[in-house]
Order: C-alpha cells, then structure tokens, then sequence
C-alpha cells in the first residue's frame, strides 16, 4: 500500500529512488517517469518515491499566470499512488523552498530527507531558485551526494510533447481525442451538485449542476457524452458545459444528465468523465428546437456509449 506524506519530516529516512515534478493530470509522460522509478526501487533494494509540490509553483512565482489544473491534489495523489510507488511525498512548496539553490535542494530533500540512490527526471527537469538546475547539474551534484540521476525521453504525440500544458490547451479547444490519449484515461470533473434554476426538469431531461474546483482546467463549451460516477458505478450520461444561451444564461456551467437515473443528487459528490464531443454549445429558436436536440444528443450518446 502506497504511503502518502506531506513533508520531509515525515517522509522517513531510507534509501530511495525518487522521481519529482508537478505531476499535473499524471499523463502518460509521468506515467514513464514513474514505471522507471518503481522498476529502479525493485532492483535496488529501495523505496519507491514521487515527490510533487502543492501548491503548483506557479500559484506562488506568478499567481496572475498560474495555470488551471487538470486535477485536484487529492486525485493526483490518488492517481501517483496507484502506479504502485511506496510513497508519494507532498512537498510544500513555501518562499522558502522557492530560494533554495540547486545545491541546497539536493542536500537538503533529495540526498538528505531521502537518501536518493537513484533519481529519475525528465530531460527537461529545472528545479532550484530561478530554475537554475537541469539535468546537468543533477549529474554534478549526484556524484557529489553519491546517487546516480537519470534523464528519461519526453514522450511526443502528433509531433508535439506531451505536457501538462499541452493537454490542458487541447481540452479548452474542444480536442477531446487529443486530451484522452494524452492522459493515458479520460479526462474527468467532479463536484457537488447544486441547485439550479430547474429548467431541464421541466423540458423533461433533468440536469445535476456541478459546483466546480475553479482552479480546474473545464474543456470547451459545448455538449459531451461519458459517464457518471454515481454509488461507485460509472452510469451513461450526456453533460452540457457552457451558458445555456437559448436561455440567455451568462455564467458558466457543467450540467450532467444521467441517462437512465432520476433522483434527487443535490448535496451529493458527482464525478463525469469526458469521452465523446457531441457538439459545440447553441442558441435555439425556442424551448421546442431545444428539447429536439437534446434528444438527439441523448440517442447519439447511447450509441456512442453502448459501443464502448
């Protein structure tokens, strides 16, 4: 069972392979990083660890341009943990951390806290005040600290990296696809459901408005069929992301229809997973071409969902 801690002084002090990084969405280029480390541990008689910061470090350098996230830190934790580590370590990332040297960062987490006999990166690791280390300079410094650090390929896809950024650019655009195989899974929301003005009720497809993470990456408006985690089952369902323009709605939602289950969610934690974009959100005529659609959406979604 994975060990998940927050801190070095709780992290204990023996022998580790480590891997580090921000880990947003855990997308299959992490994936690599972290089959590399688990399968380093086995071979070395060592402890398998993920070191990842919370909060994201930009939130901290440039609070103005931080990123959204494709998760929240208790699902990318939970994501780490089932690739098999023994421990993913939650690093706070302070004013304090964000100074420290490259040299420093080394002494202090990786070879101190650690006890790092191997660390896997990827080659476009930085990390120190200023980004001021690459991999070059763990190289230097491991031999200094007596662990060996290693540089793994970034994984491309269509001719780009696979990055966090790059998946959260696509998921805005509508690209879906793109977004899916990226992560390795598709891409999924949650919230509390809310209360809403009652308007799918009442056209006969009931909707539970989720009440969102607003730090989250939300794909493009528009309508997507996938599934809904509901009592620990994934359920059909159709989601509408956007603002409802044929009823001249202004904010932003996320409303999750479920198929085949009428019942009151509200309080409830709801999860849908994105697999297919049906359509870009629309204004209709009036309530009547609305209702039309829908269905269509609905019967479009069934056979997109039955065919796995």
């Amino acid at each position: 069972m994975t060990a998940v801690v927050r801190g070095l002084e709780a992290v204990g002090h023996e022998p580790s392979v480590v891997t580090i990084g921000n880990f947003d969405g855990v997308h299959r280029g992490h994936q690599v990083l972290l089959r590399r480390a688990v399968a380093l541990a086995e071979r070395n008689g060592a402890r398998s660890v993920a070191v990842t910061f919370d909060p994201h470090p930009a939130v901290l350098l440039r609070a103005d341009a931080a990123p959204p996230r494709l998760q929240t830190l208790e699902d990318r934790v939970a994501t780490l943990a089932a690739a098999g580590l023994d421990t993913v370590l939650v690093l706070p990332f302070t004013r304090e951390l964000a100074s420290s040297s490259p040299a420093a960062f080394v002494a202090e987490v990786l070879a101190g806290s650690l006890a790092a006999v191997r660390v896997v990166v990827g080659t476009n690791f930085r990390f120190g005040a200023k980004a001021a280390g690459d991999v070059v300079t763990l190289l230097e410094l491991g031999e200094q600290h007596g662990f060996a650090p290693e540089a793994v390929t970034l994984l491309e896809m269509d001719g780009r990296r696979i990055s966090s950024s790059a998946i959260r650019e696509h998921l805005q655009d509508g690209d879906l696809a793109w977004a899916t195989v990226a992560l390795g899974r598709p891409y999924q929301l949650g919230g509390i459901v809310v209360r809403g003005d009652g308007r799918g009720r009442g056209i006969g497809f009931p909707t539970a408005n989720l009440a969102l993470d607003p730090d989250l990456v939300v794909p493009a408006t528009g309508v997507y069929a996938g599934h809904a985690l509901l009592d620990g089952s994934w359920v059909p369902a159709v989601t509408n992301v956007g603002l409802r323009p044929t009823f001249d709605g202004t904010t932003r939602t996320v409303e999750v229809h479920l198929l085949d289950v009428d019942r009151d969610l509200y309080g409830q934690q709801l999860a849908f997973r994105f697999l297919h974009r049906l359509r870009s959100e629309q204004r209709f005529d009036g309530v009547e071409a609305l209702v039309a659609q829908i269905g269509a959406d609905v019967a479009r979604a069934r056979g997109l969902l039955a065919g796995g």
